[in-house]
């Protein structure tokens, strides 16, 4: 425990890490309020399969399945944010694609907590036929 303390003296790797943390992640409660007033801002990329995405997902989010990543890069944009999101926070699939994507140019932010934490905090869910 006391090599944990030592580490927390570093302030300057500290500031690093957090200032890393802030900007490749955004809230549920900061999507939100993007959507509702600035949605031209930034591009929403829901990675799920197909059956969870027409079972609900975040308002103007379009679907990119992590299997079929590099046959849809047309989807993404390199002069704004794209952010991508995932069903729940323990899964990689959207880290995994924001890492594919950064490796082609394409800016990219993770949704934090992901769809589930969207909907537990019942925000707008579109449900596709």
């Amino acid at each position: 425990m006391k090599e944990l303390w030592e580490i927390t003296k570093n302030t300057k790797r500290a500031k690093e890490y957090f200032e890393n943390e802030c900007a490749y992640k955004i809230g549920v409660h900061a999507l939100k309020d993007k959507i509702e007033n600035d949605l031209k801002s930034f591009n929403l990329i829901d990675v799920r399969s197909y059956d969870d995405y027409i079972d609900g997902h975040i308002p103007f989010a379009m679907h990119v399945p992590m299997e079929k990543i590099y046959d849809n890069f047309d989807k993404f944009t390199k002069d704004l944010p794209n952010i991508i999101y995932s069903g729940h926070p323990a899964c990689m699939k959207a880290f995994k694609c924001a890492c594919l994507a950064t490796d082609k140019g394409y800016p990219c932010m993770v949704l934090k907590g992901g769809f589930k934490m969207w909907k537990k905090l019942d925000f707008d869910v579109v449900k596709d036929d």
